[in-house]
């Protein structure tokens, strides 16, 4: 059974930092596409960033909105995937989900590539 733990969400003031991270266990993790969604009150969960690989390549997308601000990096011997968020916004305000896929995505932003989710981390930004 698959299973993505979420933490390190918190309050924090604009133009903070804050990091999180996302366990996984029960899949191949060093195959395994790994990305972040996230869902403000009242909108559509929306890509955030996201990591896919095999032996031969690798592909990290970012969206727009957190190009330059937000970095994923994993740790294939720890199972986890990591999302630094510096210079952090209020419109950065959601709950943010990991989600993975067992092999190789081709579209890292679209949510129906991944199969398995958490259950999500509070990320509240002050102004």
């Amino acid at each position: 059974q698959v299973q993505l733990v979420e933490s390190g969400g918190g309050l924090v003031q604009a133009g903070g930092s804050l990091r999180l991270s996302c366990s996984a266990s029960g899949l191949t993790f060093s195959s395994a596409a790994m990305g972040w969604f996230r869902q403000a009150p009242g909108k559509e969960r929306e890509f955030v960033a996201a990591r896919t690989w095999t032996w031969a390549a690798s592909n990290t997308g970012y969206a727009d909105s957190v190009k330059g601000r937000f970095t994923i990096s994993r740790d294939n011997g720890k199972n986890t995937v990591y999302l630094q968020m510096n210079s952090l916004k209020p419109e950065d305000t959601a709950v943010y989900y990991c989600a993975a896929a067992p092999g190789w995505i081709a579209t890292l932003g679209t949510s129906d590539e991944y199969r398995y989710w958490g259950q999500g981390t509070q990320v509240t930004v002050s102004s």
